[in-house]
């Protein structure tokens, strides 16, 4: 594992409940690629291969046009370091979750 990326996904729609019904599809995209995820209240971490999690990234984007919107804002945060692992989300974030 080379790489942890956050995604925030922004539908541009009318409604909350619309919002969520897009970005729960995109969430379900992420679980089905089987890369190691965490949902946030405000983005969602994933971690893995770069190449692999910068085209679940583009994916995302076509998932929410698909899904109704039509456009959407997402901000990505990368952490990338080629020769060696980076921390891992559970490394991150377990000692705030027990």
């Amino acid at each position: 594992m080379n790489a942890n990326v956050a995604i925030q996904v922004l539908p541009q729609v009318a409604t909350d409940q619309e919002v969520v019904r897009i970005v729960d599809e995109v969430i379900a995209y992420i679980k089905s690629t089987g890369v190691t995820y965490y949902v946030g209240p405000c983005e969602t971490a994933m971690e893995g291969d770069y190449e692999e999690l910068m085209e679940i990234v583009k994916q995302c984007q076509y998932i929410a046009i698909r899904s109704g919107c039509p456009s959407v804002m997402s901000y990505i945060k990368v952490t990338y370091k080629p020769e060696g692992g980076v921390l891992t989300i559970d490394e991150k974030t377990a000692k705030h979750h027990s």
